[in-house]
C-alpha cells in the first residue's frame, strides 16, 4: 500500500472516531444511549424539560381544569406515539455505526450515511420535543406557566442541593 493510501485510510479511521466519541461520552454507566439529552436540556422551556409531566404532576397547584389535563395528556401519548419508533430505528442505525467502526478497514461510505441517517432521525426527534413542549405551553395560561416556572425552578435548587450534599 503506498504512503498516501496509508494517510488516507488513517486519516479516514481518525476522523470516524472522532464521530463517534461523541456517541461513547453520552452513554450511561450502563452502555446505553440517553436519545435526545444534551447537556443543560433542562432548562425551562428553552431546551426541553418536561414540561407536559410537570405540568400534569402540579395540576392542583397550577389549577387546571379537566379539559387542560386531558389537552396535556392527549399531547403527551401524542408525542410519545411518535418519538417511540424514531427511537428504535436511531438505536439499530447507532448499533450498524458500532458494527462499522469494529470492521478494518471501515466502509467509509456506508458509515458516513448511517451517520448521516442517526443526524437526521435526532433532528426529527428534537424537533417532535420542540413542537410537543410548544403545543403544552399553548394549553396552559400565561399565569399558569409562570407558576410552573416557579415550580420547575424551586424543583431544580432543591435538586442541586441535594447534588451538592452527596459530593
Amino acid at each position: 500500500m503506498s504512503k498516501r493510501k496509508a494517510w488516507f485510510l488513517g486519516g479516514a479511521v481518525l476522523i470516524a472516531a472522532a464521530l463517534a466519541l461523541p456517541l461513547v461520552l453520552q452513554a450511561d454507566g450502563e452502555g446505553h444511549r440517553r436519545f435526545g439529552r444534551r447537556p443543560g436540556a433542562h432548562q425551562m422551556f428553552a431546551g426541553g424539560a418536561p414540561l407536559i409531566s410537570i405540568a400534569l404532576k402540579h395540576q392542583s397547584e397550577l389549577n387546571l381544569t379537566a379539559d387542560q389535563v386531558a389537552n396535556l395528556e392527549k399531547t403527551k401519548t401524542h408525542y410519545q406515539n411518535q418519538v417511540a419508533p424514531l427511537h428504535e430505528q436511531l438505536k439499530a442505525v447507532e448499533g450498524e455505526v458500532a458494527k462499522l467502526m469494529q470492521e478494518t478497514p471501515a466502509n467509509l461510505v456506508q458509515l458516513k450515511l448511517d451517520i448521516q441517517k442517526s443526524e437526521k432521525l435526532r433532528s426529527e426527534l428534537r424537533y417532535l420535543r420542540i413542537e410537543a413542549l410548544e403545543n403544552g405551553k399553548s394549553i396552559l395560561t400565561a399565569e399558569q406557566r409562570e407558576q410552573l416556572k416557579s415550580l420547575f425552578a424551586s424543583r431544580r435548587g432543591k435538586h442541586q442541593r441535594q447534588q451538592g450534599q452527596a459530593s
